[in-house]
């Protein structure tokens, strides 16, 4: 009676029913990424009754985050807790009759079959393209479904990538790199309804796959909520897509950035696995509203807070100020973009 109540209004909606609601229970979906995209989706798949659901976020909440972040508050901040672990705590008092797990873990190619084995769908939550390349890699190999969706600025996507059937990930993405010009939430900024509306519509897709239910969208959906441009596009499967013919390049590690901590120097050189498309002079534009900037034909100096980051021609970087390879990884992918 506790479960038919909770979940009433959705077990009256014909293309869920009772058996759709069952189905949903014995579910296992895994939210990769807990930001502005993530914190919905995992709210939206926990309050929809789908029986477990894992967390996987390696970063802690900033206060900026709260702008459109659901499921945290500023008692999370004081807290000093991460993402990961308040989302986990929030949603299991909302819905204390299924399996939720946050785990704080950077997603790697070490570690990403083992986080994601026995789902039934992956969901992205995510803020970079290399950390997608890997998912759609792992989906591809082990023929999980997943479901892509991004946004900056007033703008987002989502696609499902379902093995084998639809264009994949890297069927969307371009040839050559787009390394330095990949805008993101810090260098752009962003409208929070925007996220808002890609996560509910990556959503309610998780939710029809799960289902196994034919509306499975198949289309690349673009939405800007500035505009109120709304578009459904078909994306072809590619010829000579690699990952489609079974070459896991990423999930191999062969393309992952690579990154080594500096002996002596408190400091990460970041390593990017694409082609650098911007100028100094273009980045410095870019980050200039961030933190201080400057620049010569050899290098590009950047600070904010206790971030200092130095950028050359080619795309390496040198991350001062930690020993912590992931989360200079993050800060290239923050500031740099991809």
């Amino acid at each position: 009676m506790a479960t038919i109540s909770r979940y009433s209004r959705q077990i009256v909606f014909p293309d869920i029913g009772p058996a759709g609601q069952e189905r949903l229970n014995s579910s296992y979906a895994v939210v990769i990424g807990c930001g502005a995209l993530g914190t919905v989706i995992a709210s939206g798949l926990v309050r929809a009754g789908v029986g477990k659901v894992r967390i996987v976020d390696r970063d802690f909440i900033e206060y900026h985050n709260l702008q459109r972040q659901i499921l945290f508050d500023e008692d999370d901040i004081k807290d000093n807790l991460p993402k990961a672990v308040a989302a986990e705590r929030r949603l299991r008092k909302i819905n204390s009759s299924i399996e939720i797990e946050g785990i704080v873990s950077d997603v790697n190619h070490t570690n990403i079959e083992k986080l994601v084995e026995g789902a039934d769908v992956i969901v992205d939550g995510l803020d970079n393209f290399e950390a997608r390349l890997l998912i759609n890699d792992v989906s591809l190999k082990h023929n999980i479904p997943w479901i892509y969706g991004g946004a900056v600025g007033s703008t987002g996507m989502t696609m499902n990538i379902i093995p084998h059937k639809t264009a994949c990930y890297r069927c969307l993405m371009p040839e050559k790199g787009t390394g330095g010009r990949t805008l993101t939430c810090d260098t752009a900024g962003v409208v929070n309804a925007a996220p808002w509306v890609i996560a509910s519509l990556e959503t309610v897709e998780a939710i029809k796959i799960l289902l196994g239910s034919p509306d499975v969208n198949t289309n690349l959906i673009t939405v800007d909520v500035w505009s109120y441009d709304f578009r459904s596009l078909e994306i072809p499967r590619k010829d000579n897509c690699l990952a489609c013919a079974g070459k896991y390049e990423f999930l191999d590690g062969k393309l992952s950035t690579k990154t080594t901590s500096l002996c002596g120097q408190n400091a990460v050189q970041v390593l990017s696995s694409g082609s650098f498309a911007l100028t100094l002079k273009e980045l410095s534009e870019r980050l200039k509203p961030l933190g201080d900037v400057s620049y010569s034909d050899f290098m590009l100096q950047f600070s904010t807070g206790d971030q200092e980051m130095i950028i050359f021609p080619d795309g390496r970087a040198v991350v001062k100020n930690t020993h912590d390879e992931s989360y200079a990884r993050g800060l290239y992918a923050k500031y740099v973009g991809a």
